[in-house]
């Protein structure tokens, strides 16, 4: 039998080297070489070659699969559900990357009790971290039928992988993929080599098991999943979770999916029992005041397939700075600069003199561009230190020349703020339908000027 080897791999150009140096030779950049293993090819290259010419691969047409309805397993967590998009594909390998201690493995093992105790699929969890009376105790605390949670403590493929042929889990759960190794790398566990070999192992018998894996994943200090690029390439579902460490709720977000909608939300809010699913995730994105108050306007953004509620806070004051702070937190900070240059180009209204905080109630991220208008009317109300209309919500995209530019989803989005109890609503006019929302008072504005004319108008 051909013996393993290993070669070092640079992560900057490519470049193969035999053994590992601190600079690559080829592109000359430092400790960018990672051990990767070399499977040997067996038998000689007349040998393969002949294999190759009397075993063409064959091409296929698409019309020629038989198309046959996916069958997804339902983790019993319908906002889990949710953003995976409907549930678990047969084969499909999910990744789940968070701050420590905000709920990963909470989130898992719940939905293995679910899926075990509902549905009677057979489930594993595999902990590299944890003892299994660490496991047990969790467990215990959330209430979940321990009879039906198989659990292994074990780090090496080597000795996984056996025990996963033997008891045939439909679903599998490895905590965290950061701790396993293999021995076909010397590296440590957490290597950028054994992180991306144990992964494509685990892929590979995702793919020809039909089992359905969760990855937990580790995250560096800047938020990002540690370890190499490729690992979220490799899988076919990438899931963040996110939250304010001070605030009970959680929101996980679909970074990537194969098999639904990309950026889908699911809420939740840390109880004693675990996690638990928040069916109106709108509520808690929107503050409760007892009487209108400057520099606060709801907008609808939308998440997934999911419009969302979202109140949009701002702050200005004077500023003793020469260089005036510009601080926002769920929102693009560039963006808002320029928003504000727009501000005063079109509109006459000069802010350079003033502190300027904007925040997302709820510690929600927006990252989509139909939060412009809200986030221009919020600073404006703040500024003239004058309430917004009260029951009105907003939403649109502000061009550099001083349009309002329509986003995706607009009927949509005013049909969830109608519903909600909001009477007006500005929006641009290509989101605004013909026939209108019965219920709401729609003010379909084109240009930015459209808009300070008619705050004007109600506040004159």
């Amino acid at each position: 039998m051909a013996k393993t080897r290993n070669q070092y791999t640079c992560a900057a150009c490519g470049g193969v080297s035999p053994k590992w140096t601190g600079q690559c030779p080829d592109c000359n950049s430092w400790n960018t070489l990672e051990e990767v293993p070399v499977e040997p090819a067996a038998g000689n290259r007349a040998a393969r070659f002949q294999n190759v010419v009397t075993n063409p691969a064959k091409v296929s047409r698409l019309d020629e699969f038989a198309t046959v309805n996916e069958v997804r397993i339902s983790t019993g967590i319908a906002e889990l559900d949710r953003v995976l998009g409907g549930g678990l594909v047969q084969g499909s390998v999910t990744l789940v990357g968070g701050d420590p201690g905000i709920g990963k493995s909470t989130l898992l093992i719940q939905a293995l009790s679910s899926i075990a105790g509902h549905s009677g699929t057979p489930t594993l969890y595999i902990s590299g971290e944890e003892s299994a009376d660490q496991v047990c105790l969790r467990a215990r605390r959330l209430g979940l039928e321990l009879s039906v949670l198989p659990i292994l403590t074990e780090n090496s493929l080597e000795r996984i992988l056996p025990i996963i042929s033997v008891e045939k889990p439909r679903v599998l759960v490895f905590d965290s993929i950061q701790t396993a190794y293999t021995d076909l790398l010397q590296s440590a566990p957490g290597s950028v080599g054994q992180v991306r070999e144990c992964a494509a192992q685990l892929v590979r018998l995702a793919k020809q098991s039909g089992i359905s894996v969760f990855l937990v994943g580790h995250v560096t200090k800047d938020g990002s999943i540690a370890g190499p690029r490729v690992l979220e390439h490799m899988v076919d579902t990438v899931l963040y979770f996110e939250g304010d460490p001070g605030s009970r709720y959680r929101v996980i977000r679909s970074i990537k999916n194969r098999f639904g909608a990309v950026n889908e939300l699911g809420v939740f809010a840390m109880t004693d029992r675990g996690l638990r699913e928040i069916t109106n995730p709108s509520a808690i994105f929107l503050a409760t005041h007892d009487e209108q108050v400057p520099g606060s306007v709801v907008t609808v953004t939308r998440e997934g397939t999911r419009p969302l509620l979202v109140e949009i806070q701002a702050l200005v004051d004077p500023s003793a700075l020469s260089n005036p702070r510009r601080v926002s937190v769920g929102l693009e900070q560039n963006r808002l600069a320029m928003l504000l240059a727009v501000l005063h180009r079109h509109a006459g209204i000069f802010s350079g003199d003033q502190d300027i905080f904007v925040n997302a109630v709820g510690g929600v991220r927006i990252t989509e561009t139909a939060a412009d208008l809200p986030v221009l009317l919020a600073v404006l109300s703040s500024m003239r230190n004058t309430p917004l209309p009260a029951g009105l919500v907003t939403f649109g995209e502000i061009g550099l020349s001083g349009e309002v530019r329509p986003v995706q989803n607009g009927p949509e989005r005013l049909k969830e703020a109608q519903k909600h109890g909001f009477r007006v609503a500005i929006a641009p006019v290509g989101n605004c339908p013909a026939k209108g929302i019965p219920g709401l008072d729609l003010i379909p504005v084109s240009r930015l000027t459209k808009v300070l004319d008619y705050l004007s108008g109600n506040h004159s």
